[in-house]
């Protein structure tokens, strides 16, 4: 299942319109809580999707009867871009279980890439619902390197990938790969340069919530 939430008009395509917008993109604290948001709607929207039991709430003036989820969530994010989408899923999952990753392109000299997978910390995930995020999905490499990885981990009952902007080769990629998982987007462009950035895209998303890069 691919959800991309741009195709219906809610307060999401305004998130995911200043997170593009260059003039916006220079308020680091701006862009950072958009990313928080669009995780607050994903949330939102994935709770859909999940399992619910029955329960009474005692109020003052007698008992209530509510559903509340029964699921175990485990939330993981690729370091460093994805913490603030993370926090936003975290916002609404608080609760919930945390899992982390550290991953990067290696770039090498002829232009291709490959993923360097560094660390991984992460809770038992056994018959959890593990909600995966990376603000950018642009090949699709990254995810699927990293809910391989996680999968050492154990065998989770649903998986969802969320993401802020996604390419179209990199949806189809994860739909290949990881073929049960549910893809949550905020938008999804059509088109992939030949160095993998997508357009019209973002830009650096990790980049643009916390600084530039230091150099080696």
């Amino acid at each position: 299942m691919v959800v991309n939430l741009s195709e219906k008009n809610s307060l999401a395509n305004r998130f995911v319109a200043e997170l593009r917008d260059v003039h916006i993109q220079k308020d680091r604290m701006r862009f950072r809580r958009n990313l928080e948001r669009l995780g607050e709607v994903m949330a939102y929207e994935i709770s859909r999707k999940l399992n619910y039991h029955e329960k009474e709430v005692e109020t003052p003036l007698g008992l209530a009867k509510a559903n509340f989820p029964s699921d175990r969530i485990v939330l993981a994010t690729i370091l460093r871009a994805g913490i603030p989408l993370h926090q936003g899923l975290l916002s609404y999952f608080d609760d919930a279980e945390n899992a982390f990753i550290s991953a990067y392109r290696r770039h090498h000299k002829d232009g291709s890439f490959e993923i360097a997978l560094e660390y991984i910390s992460c809770p038992d995930l056994n018959d959890a619902v593990l909600i995966l995020c990376d603000p950018m999905l642009a090949t699709g490499a990254s995810v699927e390197v990293a809910a391989q990885a996680l999968k050492r981990s154990g065998t989770p009952s649903q998986v969802h990938i969320v993401t802020a902007i996604a390419s179209r080769q990199g949806i189809d990629y994860i739909r290949r790969t990881l073929p049960k998982a549910h893809i949550w987007a905020g938008a999804i462009d059509e088109e992939l340069t030949a160095k993998s950035y997508i357009v019209p895209g973002l830009g650096d998303a990790g980049d643009l919530a916390y600084g530039p890069k230091l150099q080696a």
